[in-house]
């Protein structure tokens, strides 16, 4: 039985720890303080307002490159606002391994 476990065990832990190296390079070290939080929360707004000025946008009259160009600009603000928000993130396949692991273990 052992022989069995010692692979997959070796595997999940492979899945595992390769994504929460790589997310520790992202991890800030630095204490934010109340100024950087006013900043993201002013910033946010301003995103937020935008995203709004374009969702209420009549875009049948817009050309082409027109729309090419809100669609990126919409692109980069969700992009902005995943990276003010923070937050750590697993990936199915690592939710999928430590269930499996668990059944099998206990």
């Amino acid at each position: 039985m052992f022989k069995k476990l010692t692979p997959i065990a070796l595997v999940a832990f492979l899945a595992i720890a390769t994504p929460l190296q790589s997310m520790a390079s992202l991890i800030k070290t630095e204490i934010v303080n109340s100024a950087d939080k006013e900043a993201v929360a002013t910033r946010s707004t301003i995103l937020i307002n935008r995203m709004n000025e374009i969702k209420a946008m009549d875009k049948s009259n817009l050309n082409s490159s027109e729309k090419k160009e809100l669609r990126t600009e919409l692109k980069t603000m969700k992009r902005e606002m995943k990276e003010m928000s923070g937050g750590v993130y697993l990936s199915v396949g690592a939710i999928i391994i430590v269930i499996l692991l668990l059944i099998l273990l206990l």
